[in-house]
């Protein structure tokens, strides 16, 4: 009789522990498989990023973020279209031959899908410092009299044109990287989703 009850508290102890045991092996594990899983942030990183341009005046530009990496968009206007054709005898890939740094919409002597708006990451492909827009020219925009306006990357002296064009004789091998986009209409951009892709 008293092996019996003590088989009985035996089976009771050893169901209460074992089910305290799964409880906190439970307890562990979903904070744990919650820490795997990438935050919303970390989703949204590589995610396309939808912009309006509507506000986005001729000579202006705006920056967005997308993949954790600055995006420029510049409206152009008649004048800077006009300096493209300009310099391109000072420019080192004036045709943008180096496939990989823009897609095949974006080859062309504006680099992008029209020609008043040019859509680049705003990265230097020297090191991956921050170039700073110079849309001033001349002497006035210190960096010389024959400049008409572009990017100045300041960590090594790297110049791109208003199509994020590398000139020649700088550190920086390549032209700006041109990042896949598309427009949903007149006014809305999508970076990250290919022309080719909206179309299909």
């Amino acid at each position: 009789m008293a092996d019996n009850i003590n088989n009985d508290r035996r089976r009771v102890l050893t169901t209460v522990t074992t089910g305290v045991g799964l409880a906190g092996a439970v307890a562990l594990a979903v904070p744990l498989v919650a820490s795997m899983k990438p935050s919303a942030r970390a989703r949204a990183g590589g995610a396309p990023v939808e912009v309006d341009i509507t506000d986005l005046a001729p000579g202006h530009m705006k920056v967005v973020e997308w993949r954790g990496k600055p995006v420029w968009i510049l409206r152009r206007d008649e004048a800077m279209l006009l300096e493209l054709v300009s310099i391109v005898s000072d420019l080192s890939d004036p045709d943008s031959t180096v496939v990989e740094q823009q897609p095949d919409y974006a080859r062309n002597a504006h680099r992008s899908i029209r020609p008043d708006v040019l859509v680049v990451l705003g990265v230097c492909t020297h090191l991956g410092c921050a170039p700073s827009k110079n849309f001033g020219k001349g002497a006035a925009s210190g960096l010389g009299d024959d400049w008409v306006g572009g990017f100045f990357c300041p960590c090594h002296g790297s110049k791109f044109d208003l199509s994020g064009r590398v000139y020649k004789n700088v550190p920086a091998p390549t032209n700006l990287e041109v990042p896949p986009h598309s427009y949903l209409s007149d006014n809305r951009i999508v970076i990250g989703i290919d022309e080719e892709e909206t179309t299909a």
